[in-house]
């Protein structure tokens, strides 16, 4: 069961947009319509970071996009694989491997393909 993304309250971004001065607190640059200010959270929502201002980043466009694509993506889509395994809820592979047991062709010593069950 997932639960709702939460976001900043007017306040906590406020307040984190005074912290950082209008610059970006990851490259330094001066915060102007079109390139932000976008409020990120540095311990992913996903993960349980809650939005408070402790966890609230002022990051301009380019900057929060990099963060999301290198950092914040593969550390959930990680937990969400550990969490599977956890619970032994990995899915099935799609397709057999050729030549496996639960590939429909059972290769022969001579070289020859036959049904393995017929269907």
């Amino acid at each position: 069961m997932s639960r709702r993304r939460s976001e900043f309250p007017g306040k906590i971004r406020a307040a984190a947009f005074e912290r950082a001065k209008g610059c970006c607190e990851e490259c330094g640059v001066s915060i102007r319509p079109g390139n932000g200010p976008e409020y990120d959270h540095r311990i992913p929502d996903a993960l349980g970071g809650e939005p408070t201002l402790d966890n609230c980043a002022v990051l301009c466009r380019s900057c929060h996009g990099a963060k999301t694509a290198k950092e914040d993506v593969p550390r959930i889509a990680k937990a969400k694989r550990v969490q599977r395994g956890h619970i032994n809820a990995k899915p099935k592979p799609t397709r057999p491997i050729p030549g496996s047991r639960n590939h429909h062709l059972k290769r022969k010593v001579g070289g020859g393909t036959v049904p393995r069950w017929k269907d």
